[in-house]
C-alpha cells in the first residue's frame, strides 16, 4: 500500500520523469483521435514539452494542493486537488500513475486522499476531466468504477486558415 506525502520538491523530477511515461501511451491514440489542426495547436513543439510546461506550472504554482504516493520510498504517483468553493466542488486537476505501479492500488489511494481534501474543505461533490479518445479509454473506466457519473460536454473547433 501507498504511502500518501504531500508534495516536496525533492520529488520533483520523479513526478515529471513518470508523468512523462504515464502518459506516453495515451498521446499517440489521442493524435488519431483528433483534428490535425487542433492537436498541432495543442503540441507544436510535442506533447511532452507541453506536458513538461503545464506540470512544472502546477508543481511551481500551486505546491499546498499535491500529494505524493511513495512505495518503498519510490514516488509512484501524484495527484493535485484544486479547491472551487464558489461551485461547492473540488477537483482532481491532476492524477498521474508511474506505468510500473498501475494497477496496484496507488491511483485509489491518491483519489481517496483528493476525497479527503474535498470534504475537509465542506464541499459537496468532487470533478475529473479526462479525454473522450481511445488512450483515455482506461483512465474513464476507473473513474466510473469508483462511481463517478459522466456529464456529457461537447467541445468543437474550426480550423480558420482553411
Amino acid at each position: 500500500m501507498p504511502v500518501i506525502r504531500p508534495y516536496a520538491d525533492e520529488y520533483r523530477r520523479a513526478i515529471l520523469d513518470l508523468s512523462l511515461r504515464a502518459w506516453e501511451p495515451v498521446f499517440p491514440r489521442t493524435r488519431e483521435a483528433v483534428p490535425r489542426f487542433v492537436y498541432d495547436a495543442f503540441y507544436p513543439d510535442g506533447w511532452e514539452q507541453r506536458q513538461l510546461a503545464d506540470l512544472t506550472a502546477v508543481l511551481d504554482g500551486e505546491p499546498r494542493n499535491i500529494d505524493v504516493a511513495l512505495v518503498t520510498g519510490v514516488v509512484a504517483g501524484w495527484v493535485c486537488t484544486r479547491l472551487h468553493r464558489e461551485d461547492d466542488m473540488g477537483e482532481i486537476y491532476v492524477l498521474a500513475v508511474d506505468p510500473d505501479h498501475q494497477r496496484h492500488g496507488v491511483g485509489t489511494a491518491l483519489t481517496a486522499r483528493s476525497f479527503e481534501r474535498v470534504r475537509a474543505a465542506g464541499l459537496r461533490m468532487v470533478m475529473v476531466e479526462t479525454g473522450d479518445d481511445p488512450g483515455h479509454a482506461p483512465a474513464r473506466a476507473t473513474y466510473e468504477a469508483i462511481g463517478f457519473e459522466r456529464w456529457p460536454v461537447a467541445r468543437y473547433f474550426k480550423d480558420l486558415t482553411t
